[in-house]
């Protein structure tokens, strides 16, 4: 009697929840290829654009792939509201003269590891000085690929000073030690920032893993802050319990970039899907972009303060 009630509840719950059962459809849009941009244009400096094709997330991800991904028949220009000038496209493998430190620095890899790619690594570029970017100038991006036109704009704001940048030695230790920096806020405007560094030696700046931060938290206050030191990570002149110190004697260089709200936007949500890529508690990120025109990616002008610090108490 027992076993036939247990099996008629069985039966019955079975049934009820059989009956709720419904099927579900979800259509998953295909996947479409966009224009991808990573474009800059610093005080001092000129504009650099790379663009490259937005990759299926099933396709392959070798070295082939992702040089292959690269656009080198767009037309691309610059704008500053008075001048306009056409970029030319410049590859690792026919380089002007005396360009291959500058290639280093904007690749990030040695002139012999570029040489040495299966096939180039190409950007659009301009030498003309009339496009080198100046503070509080405004700047148009315009692209035509395919048919299609892309435009961004962005400004070069003014460049926030530091009140100072100084090394200090850790109290267990007169060896190494972290850098303090005071920075005084201006209530009145919007400051994003970037920061970097490197030895004076090198031709090229580290980020730390995320550069990205803004005044929202700090705005219109004075304050001093610990910067930590990205380079000692990869540098095997570093014990283990050094990382992210600096040694005494270090001569090293900050820069301090500034940048617009919506550039901020895009490198901070990009910074951000990084952090929780394969979390799946993560909440799922948009990368909001300031291209128009359906390409992807950012065009983000910088201003420059540049502090050198010798590391001495």
């Amino acid at each position: 009697m027992e076993f036939r009630i247990l099996s008629a509840a069985i039966a019955s719950f079975v049934l009820l929840f059989s009956s709720c059962t419904k099927e579900v459809k979800i259509d998953i849009p295909g996947y479409k290829e966009q224009l991808v941009v990573d474009g800059s244009i610093r005080e001092g400096e000129p504009p650099i654009i790379l663009l490259s094709k937005s990759q299926n997330i099933y396709a392959p991800t070798d070295i082939n792939a992702y040089l292959g991904s690269f656009v080198g028949d767009a037309v691309v220009t610059v704008s500053d509201g008075t001048n306009t000038v056409t970029l030319s496209k410049i590859c690792t493998d026919d380089l002007p003269p005396g360009t291959e430190a500058y290639a280093e620095a904007l690749f990030g890899m040695s002139i012999q590891e570029l040489q040495q790619l299966p096939s180039p690594l190409c950007v659009y570029t301009s030498f003309d000085p009339t496009m080198f970017g100046q503070v509080g100038k405004t700047y148009t991006l315009t692209i035509n690929h395919d048919g299609k036109t892309y435009t961004s704009t962005t400004t070069i704001y003014p460049p926030v000073v530091l009140d100072y940048l100084t090394w200090k030695p850790e109290a267990n230790s007169s060896s190494i030690g972290y850098l303090y920096s005071f920075m005084t806020d201006n209530a009145s405007t919007s400051d994003n920032f970037m920061w970097e560094m490197k030895k004076v030696s090198d031709p090229m700046f580290t980020k730390p893993f995320n550069p990205y931060f803004n005044d929202a938290f700090f705005n219109g206050l004075a304050f001093e802050f610990t910067i930590y030191n990205p380079l000692s990570f990869n540098d095997s002149t570093y014990a283990e319990n050094e990382r992210g110190y600096y040694k005494q004697g270090d001569t090293v260089l900050m820069r301090l970039s500034r940048m617009g709200k919506k550039e901020y936007n895009f490198f901070e949500k990009k910074i951000n899907q990084v952090f929780s890529s394969g979390s799946p508690f993560a909440t799922p990120i948009n990368v909001p972009s300031n291209i128009e025109g359906g390409a992807l990616g950012v065009w983000v002008g910088y201003s420059t303060y540049l502090d050198t610090v010798i590391c001495q108490p």
